[in-house]
């Protein structure tokens, strides 16, 4: 019995101390202010096969999913270490955006979204996964 009550109590403790080192109140991040120029961007990659399976998923994994999560809710593993909720790309806040807006955050970035604009260097790549935020 008295090691059962200690074995809930370290637990207890323990789960206590874990949740002491990840961040619970992530503020939420202000708006954008996205220019113009990318305001009235318009999407030259059509939404077909190729560009969300075989482009937008694969660069989405490789770039996005750690912070924003496989549904783009925001629930990466990476996530929980960020100072700001990196965002629910399913809300539909999030879904009124343009085409060019979602660019322009996407790759340009701001505090800890980084600038991505080195390392997805082909505008076929960087559309193809604004096409595949969209399905979200």
């Amino acid at each position: 019995m008295k090691t059962r009550i200690l074995s809930v109590l370290v637990v207890f403790f323990g789960a206590v101390l874990l949740m002491s080192f990840t961040p619970q109140d992530q503020k939420k991040g202000g708006a954008w202010d996205i220019p113009a120029k990318y305001q009235k961007m318009k999407n030259p990659t059509k939404a077909d096969d190729a560009s969300l399976q075989k482009i937008g998923k694969m660069m989405w994994a490789k770039h996005c999913k750690s912070c924003h999560g496989g549904n783009g809710e925001g629930d990466g593993p990476k996530a929980k270490q960020l100072k700001t909720f990196p965002g629910n790309f399913t809300s539909k806040d999030f879904k009124a955006n343009s085409d060019g807006a979602l660019y322009f955050m996407s790759f340009v970035g701001r505090d800890e979204m980084p600038n991505f604009e080195k390392k997805l260097t082909t505008e076929e790549d960087r559309w193809a996964i604004v096409n595949y935020i969209k399905t979200f």
